[in-house]
C-alpha cells in the first residue's frame, strides 16, 4: 500500500491529469478542487488498500460521469465485466431481498459455474450480499459463492483464475461475443455479449461470416444487446448490415477540439473495419493522435431484413451497445425494443499515476450525426417490455419472448 507521501503525490497527479485531461471542463456544474479538498483527508489517512482505493473512487464518482475511474493492483472489477453477468434487486419469496441474476452472457463466467437468469446470489466468500451495495469480484481469484434456486441453496464457485484480465486499462473476462441462430428459417437472431478488441477485427469477421452463413436466408432480425457493457468499435460491422448505404453514425469530440471549434463534415472519419491486423499500421497512422473521429457505415447494401429488424437493450446495456442502438433508432432502422439503458458512452483514457495505479479519465464525448448526446441520457425503447423475474425463475425469458412477437409483426 502506498505510505501517506505517495497518496499525496497520486492524489496531486489525478487532480492535474483530470483537470487538464477531462472532456467536460463545466464537470457536470461541480467544483473539482472543492472536491479534492474535501476528501483529502480520507485519501491520506486510509488504513488500507481496499479503504484508499475506495476513497478515491468515492471522490471521482462526484463529479458524476460514467466514464472517471480509479483502477489499483487488486482493485475489484464490477460483475459485468469480471463475470459476465448483471443483477436486479429483487424481493424473493424466500431470501428476502437479493441480488438475482438477470443477464447471465453466453459463454461467460457465471454461466460456466452453472449459474441461471434468476436465481439469487445469497452470499460471496461466505459474506451475505443484499442491496443496495452490489458486489464485485477481483480477478484472478476462485470465489465461493451462494445461490438459492427456487428456495433451494447451493454452492458454486466463480472462477477467475484463468482469465486474463483484457487490457490493464479496461479488465474485463471475455464470454462469446456474439452467436446467431435462425428461427423458423426465417428469423435471425443474434445475441451479442460483448464488442471485443479496440478495433474488434476479429469480432467484425465473425459477424460477417454468420451473415453470410447462418443468417443468410433470414427476412426479420433480432438483435439482443441485453447485458452488453460495450467495448471497441467492432460495432460498426454490425451497423454497417443494418443501413445499405455509407452513412455518417456519429463522431468523438475532444476537449481541445471543442474549445477552438469545428466542422463536424472536416474531421478525418473511420468507414470500415480493417479485415486483418496488417491494416493496422496505416489506420494507425491515419488517426494518429487524433480524438475528434467521424465513424460511418462500410455500405454493404441492401439486407432481406431491412425494414424488419428490432432491437432489445436494458438497463445493463451501455457504451458502444447504446451507440448501435442509437443509430439504428436515428435512422429508422431498427424497432427499439426493452428497457431505458443508462447512458454511459464516453471516450476514454488511462493514465499512470504510480506504484501499479491507473485514473481512467473521459477525454472525448460521443455525439451522433443528429446531434444527440448518450452519456447521461440513455436510449428510450420504441416497444417497453420489462423483464420478468417470476418468469425467469421458470426458465422462461418473456422479454426475449415479447421481442420475437415485436419483430414478427414488423
Amino acid at each position: 500500500m502506498p505510505n501517506p507521501s505517495d497518496r499525496a503525490q497520486m492524489l496531486k497527479k489525478i487532480e492535474d491529469l483530470v483537470s487538464a485531461k477531462f472532456y467536460d471542463p463545466s464537470f457536470n456544474g461541480k467544483d473539482w478542487p472543492e472536491i479534492v479538498a474535501r476528501h483529502r483527508d480520507a485519501i491520506l489517512n486510509a488504513d488500507s488498500e481496499a479503504a484508499f482505493d475506495g476513497a478515491v473512487m468515492y471522490m471521482l464518482s462526484e463529479v458524476r460521469s460514467s466514464g472517471l475511474g480509479f483502477l489499483g493492483p487488486k482493485t475489484k472489477i464490477t460483475p459485468r465485466n469480471s463475470i459476465n453477468a448483471s443483477f436486479r434487486a429483487i424481493e424473493t419469496a424466500s431470501e428476502g431481498r437479493r441480488w438475482v441474476f438477470q443477464d447471465v452472457l453466453p459463454g461467460g463466467v457465471a454461466e460456466r459455474a452453472g449459474v441461471r437468469p434468476g436465481d439469487a446470489l445469497v452470499s460471496v466468500r461466505g459474506n451475505e450480499t443484499e442491496p443496495p451495495e452490489q458486489p464485485a469480484f477481483a480477478m484472478q481469484e476462485r470465489i465461493p459463492i451462494v445461490i438459492s434456486r427456487g428456495g433451494e441453496r447451493r454452492e458454486a464457485h466463480i472462477d477467475l483464475t484463468t482469465q486474463r484480465a483484457k487490457y490493464k486499462d479496461n479488465p474485463y473476462s471475455e464470454p462469446k461475443g456474439v452467436t446467431a441462430n435462425l428461427l423458423n428459417t426465417t428469423v435471425g437472431t443474434v445475441k451479442v455479449s460483448l464488442f471485443p478488441g479496440l478495433l474488434g477485427i476479429d469480432f467484425a469477421n465473425e459477424v460477417s461470416t454468420l451473415f453470410h452463413n447462418t443468417l443468410k436466408g433470414a427476412n426479420r432480425l433480432l438483435i439482443d444487446l441485453r447485458g452488453n457493457p460495450g467495448g471497441g468499435i467492432g460495432g460498426l460491422r454490425l451497423m454497417s448490415y443494418l443501413a445499405p448505404d455509407r452513412r455518417p453514425v456519429g463522431y468523438s469530440l475532444d476537449r481541445t477540439t471543442a474549445e477552438q471549434g469545428y466542422d463536424r463534415e472536416t474531421l478525418p472519419r473511420l468507414n470500415g473495419i480493417p479485415r486483418s491486423k496488417f491494416e493496422i499500421p496505416l489506420l494507425a497512422l491515419k488517426f494518429l493522435g487524433k480524438k475528434s473521429v467521424v465513424l460511418q457505415t462500410e455500405g454493404f447494401g441492401r439486407q432481406n431484413f431491412h425494414g424488419r429488424t428490432a432491437i432489445l437493450v436494458n438497463e445493463h446495456t451501455t457504451g458502444a451497445a447504446e451507440m448501435l442502438t442509437q443509430f439504428a433508432q436515428e435512422n429508422g432502422l431498427a424497432t427499439v425494443v426493452g428497457t431505458h439503458t443508462p447512458g454511459c458512452l464516453v471516450s476514454r483514457s488511462a493514465f499512470k499515476i504510480g506504484h501499479g495505479y491507473r485514473v481512467v479519465i473521459p477525454v472525448a464525448a460521443y455525439l451522433s450525426w443528429n446531434g444527440q448526446k448518450i452519456e447521461g441520457n440513455g436510449i428510450t425503447p420504441d416497444v417497453p417490455i420489462d423483464w420478468s423475474y417470476e418468469n425467469a425463475i421458470l426458465g422462461t425469458d418473456s422479454q426475449l419472448e415479447g421481442a420475437l412477437k415485436v419483430v414478427r409483426n414488423l
